[in-house]
This record gives C-alpha cells, sequence and structure tokens, in this order.
C-alpha cells in the first residue's frame, strides 16, 4: 500500500517540481556565490574540493558518513505503557527506504552527514503533495539568509538558476555551531591547517617530480661555455623524475656527481605530513586509526586501540546521531505526533563483537532476564521462535520470570 501511495507521489511531485508550481521564487543570479574558497597562511586557497584532495580528509568524510549511513534507522511510537513500537507509515518509508527518486536512505544520510563534517550545515528541500511530506531531495551549493521576521530563506543554485526557499520547506541539520542557528565549517576554521596539509602535498608532488634529487651537485676542474652549459642541462632531464630514478648516468670530461645528503626526513617533510594527518582527523574528531594512521609508538591493535574506537563512538558519532533525532523530530515529524513519535538511530550497530564475546554477552542478558531469547535472535538477525521464547527468564532452571513474582 504504502509502495502504491509514493509511486503516484513521485508522479505528482514531477509536476509539482515544475519552475514557478513548487514554491520557488527565483532570485537575482548575482546573489550569493561560493567564492575561491578561504586564503591560508601557507598560501593554498581551501575550499571543500581541494580539502578533498588531501587524504587524510576524504578518509575521516567518508568513515564518519558512511557509519551514519550505514546505521539502521526506525521510526517508533511510545504507547501508554512506555514501551515502543515500531511504525510502519510513509514518513517511516521516507526517512528508512527511500528518501526520493534518486537515493537510497543510506545514500542520502550518507551524502548529508559528508555535507555536515564539510561545511557545518546540509540541506533538503521537503517535497510536498498537499500537505504531505512525500521525499527529501539534496540541496547543494545552499546559503540560508536571515529574513525580516528572524527566520532564514534558503538560497540555492540548480542547473545555472538561483531559487529560495522558505523555511518551511527545508530540511536544515546543523553541525557543532555557536548558537545563531547555523553550524560550523571545519573546513573554514581549520583552513590553516587544510592549507599546510595542501601545501605539503605539493612541496613532496615537487620533490617526487625531480626524483627526489635537490640532493647533489656537478663539479667540473674547468669552466664550462655556453653550449656545454645547454647540453649538461638536455643530459640532466633524461634523467630526472620518478619515473626515471635509478637510471645510471654516464659523466665525461671530468665532471663528478657530489651528493648533498638532503632526503625528505632530513627536511622533516615525513614529520610534517605524519602531523598534518593527526591534525586534519582532530578538526573531524576522528581518531588516526580509524583511518588507518596509527601515532608514534602505537599499534593499530590490541585494547588500547578498541578503547579509542568506542571513545571515537561514545564522544564523536554518538552526538551526531543525537543531533540528527532531534532535528528529524523538531522539522519532519507531524505536529501532532512529537513527543509519542520518535526516531532512533540502532547504537548496537556500531558495537559488534567477536562471535564468542557476542555469544557470552548474550548468554548474560537472557540469563539475567534482561532480555527475551527471542530478542536475543533479533541481535543474530534470526528468526522468532514466538512463545515462551518471548518471555522474560530467570537464571534459575529458566523459568518465566512472572511465575517467580517479579524483580
Amino acid at each position: 500500500m504504502i509502495g502504491r501511495a509514493l509511486k503516484g507521489a513521485w508522479a505528482g511531485m514531477r509536476m509539482a517540481l515544475a519552475e514557478g508550481q513548487s514554491g520557488y521564487e527565483n532570485v537575482d543570479l548575482d546573489a550569493l556565490r561560493a567564492g575561491g574558497g578561504f586564503k591560508s597562511h601557507a598560501g593554498q586557497p581551501v575550499t571543500a574540493s581541494t580539502a578533498m584532495s588531501i587524504s587524510a580528509a576524504w578518509s575521516c568524510v567518508k568513515s564518519n558518513s558512511q557509519l551514519v549511513g550505514s546505521l539502521p534507522l526506525a521510526l517508533y511510537e511510545k504507547d501508554r505503557n512506555g514501551k515502543r513500537v515500531k511504525i510502519e507509515d510513509p514518513l517511516a518509508e521516507i526517512l528508512t527506504v527511500s528518501p526520493n527518486s534518486d537515493q537510497t536512505a543510506f545514500e542520502f544520510w550518507e551524502s548529508q552527514e559528508a555535507q555536515k563534517l564539510l561545511h557545518g550545515n546540509s540541506y533538503a528541500e521537503k517535497l510536498f503533495i498537499g500537505d504531505r511530506l512525500v521525499g527529501l531531495r539534496p540541496l547543494l551549493d545552499t546559503t540560508p539568509v536571515r529574513n525580516a521576521d528572524g527566520r532564514f530563506d534558503y538560497r540555492f543554485r540548480d542547473r545555472g538558476k538561483m531559487y529560495t526557499l522558505p523555511a518551511s520547506k527545508v530540511f536544515h541539520m546543523r553541525a557543532f555551531g555557536g548558537g545563531d542557528g547555523l553550524g560550523l565549517s571545519a573546513i573554514k576554521h581549520g583552513v590553516h591547517s587544510f592549507g599546510s596539509a595542501l601545501a605539503a602535498d605539493q612541496t613532496a608532488g615537487t620533490m617526487f617530480k625531480n626524483g627526489m634529487v635537490a640532493s647533489g651537485v656537478l663539479k667540473s676542474g674547468q669552466v664550462l661555455d655556453e653550449k656545454q652549459r645547454g647540453q649538461l642541462e638536455k643530459l640532466l632531464d633524461r634523467y630526472t623524475s620518478s619515473a626515471k630514478a635509478g637510471k645510471i648516468m654516464t659523466l665525461e670530461a671530468g665532471l663528478e656527481y657530489q651528493p648533498l645528503q638532503i632526503n625528505p626526513e632530513d627536511a622533516q617533510l615525513l614529520e610534517t605530513r605524519r602531523f598534518q594527518v593527526e591534525d586534519v582527523c582532530r578538526w573531524f574528531g576522528t581518531p588516526p586509526v580509524v583511518i588507518g594512521h596509527a601515532g608514534q609508538g602505537q599499534t593499530m591493535w590490541g585494547s588500547g586501540v578498541e578503547a579509542i574506537m568506542l571513545a571515537w563512538l561514545t564522544i564523536g558519532i554518538n552526538p551526531q546521531l543525537r543531533r540528527n533525532e532531534a532535528r528529524i523530530a523538531k522539522d519532519l515529524i507531524p505536529p501532532g505526533k512529537r513527543g509519542r513519535w520518535y526516531v532512533e538511530w540502532n547504537r548496537e550497530a556500531m558495537l559488534q563483537m567477536d562471535s564468542k564475546s557476542k555469544g557470552e554477552f548474550l548468554s548474560k542478558m537472557i540469563s539475567n532476564g534482561i532480555i527475551s531469547r527471542d530478542e536475543g535472535r533479533d541481535k543474530l538477525n534470526m528468526a522468532r521462535r514466538g512463545g515462551a521464547a518471548d518471555e522474560l527468564m530467570a537464571q534459575t532452571a529458566h523459568a518465566p520470570i512472572d511465575d517467580l513474582g517479579g524483580i
């Protein structure tokens, strides 16, 4: 039934999205364009695009976004007894299956999280048929502007034209912010860190292009004339670049090669790049080990790494999920349902254990009457058995807990 309703919704939406019929209002084409990025002390212009050319930034954004996108999301309702019931509603399908005609829920939440990490904010147009929400369409190149009554209008570029939408038609998620209604951009505030990383990449690339040799000089016992110098420069060009490293050069006419003993580590290039990986990770709140970088003296395995990963999930990912859940409750759940309906990402999916540990954990939870055997089977993606398997059992001979007088 939901599928048929959504098919009809998409058909109506194609008509609703025509210019002048979707709530769009044309604005001046010269209004509010993204500039050439932020200028860093290192002289490198920094934009989201250039920042993502840094491998550490790419990996941080990818790791955080993919994790949020991959976690199971569900819409629930609290009943009178305080128990929660999973809701099958068109809104649930939008949030958990198909937000729009182009994206899966995984792709949508992944891309929204990436936008938040880079820009501090993510935007999606609320698509309506009548008063009913039927989809969410990502908006890129968007700028919020305060209007006279203090609310935001959202200006964005689409296929070469500028449009504006009122706040009621935009789903706006914020990252960490200062209280002005907008999230703070890691790219903007970390411009000097990202600029330094880009400059270090450029320096390393130049050194590799030159075959890692600003490394020596050629000495001659005689003065070379202009013609001889030109011939020598052509000879050197044949041996310069990383692709030609290791080739043997024949020296004539008393020429002698003297190495200067300069290498990247002497120039602290490797140390600089190592520091910049860790610095970029700080801006995205991601432990370096998550992106495959071990600090000096640190391994990639062991209990220490497990503690780091748990800390990342607790103080890094979980606040992002809570922020997203609160924004969905405020902006997408119908006003009459707020307080009873809510969404929740399943955090347990972040804490997968090995088979032995998971078996011991579930055994203790079932034996102590915390979860039923069927709830344990849910966590293993196994079919429920029903009947007594859905009852809480006590450790004493696994009797129904109600027969023991409760706890």
